[in-house]
């Protein structure tokens, strides 16, 4: 999936807040971006790393900037979550997923007391898939969820496990957006309740497939299948994310925090 926008080069100064981040651009300015991921992005967002931003004219929007990539030492990561849905919708009108080919995909479906990304028809099948963007690996390579405690990824593994039910086949879709990934399992000492729900959801019926991404500047676009394990031995997610090219050490202007989750003006 190529971005329609023009993305403007910078080097991430600091993680302001939650949904906010200063980025020194090539001219020098520092400006504050919108991140619409509100994880802890902990191997991400590093002072020093490359970034990529979008540049909004709505003149509405309280900051111009959206965060959209970062570079990881040698790779770019897609840290955008509202994306990993159109690219996941893009892959299955390819038939690039072998699991789901021939399906049609409705996004944002109503189930329960929740959206859920997609219902997948076709033949007979139905499916509701819920789909979770993915940036932390742990010491062994392997691509963890989630990096935060997640109360709503909780509460989609739970209405998953209901739809069962009710004739629904069911599908915890997790898109890794770490090109050098080489597995997938939950982050059990990050949320292990999420962890223990997920491994309840497959022992009931809910089938799991995580698939990564190869991200360059221009696009993100979905790669090969990951395998999932799901025993309890895992290490931790790695501490020390790669050195930055150079530090980034700026005296900021003070600004008032947002605590918009949008980047628009109330």
């Amino acid at each position: 999936m190529k971005l329609t926008v023009p993305l403007l080069k910078g080097t991430l100064v600091q993680r302001r807040q939650r949904f906010l981040v200063d980025v020194k651009l090539e001219d020098e300015s520092i400006v504050t971006a919108h991140t619409p991921n509100t994880g802890a992005m902990a191997q991400c967002a590093v002072a020093g790393y490359p970034v990529l931003l979008s540049r909004s004219d709505n003149p509405w929007r309280q900051y111009q900037f959206t965060l959209e990539k970062i570079q990881v030492g040698d790779h770019w990561v897609d840290i955008n979550p509202l994306r990993a849905n159109r690219i996941v919708e893009e892959a299955l009108h390819l038939n690039r997923i072998g699991e789901l080919a021939g399906l049609q995909a409705r996004p944002e479906f109503s189930y329960g007391e929740s959206r859920i990304d997609f219902l997948l028809e076709g033949e007979r099948k139905k499916i509701l898939m819920e789909v979770k963007s993915v940036t932390l690996l742990d010491e062994q390579g392997a691509a963890c969820f989630p990096d935060a405690v997640t109360l709503r990824g909780q509460k989609h593994l739970r209405e998953l496990r209901k739809a069962l039910q009710s004739g629904y086949r069911c599908v915890a879709f997790f898109l890794v957006q770490r090109d050098e990934a080489c597995a997938f399992r939950p982050a059990d000492h990050i949320d292990p309740e999420y962890g223990r729900l997920l491994r309840e959801a497959v022992a009931a019926g809910v089938e799991i497939l995580s698939y990564k991404t190869n991200t360059t500047e221009e696009e993100t676009v979905l790669a090969e299948s990951l395998p999932v394990i799901l025993d309890q031995t895992q290490p931790e997610a790695a501490e020390t994310a790669p050195a930055p090219p150079d530090t980034v050490q700026e005296s900021l202007p003070n600004q008032e925090d947002s605590s918009s989750t949008n980047g628009v003006k109330q």
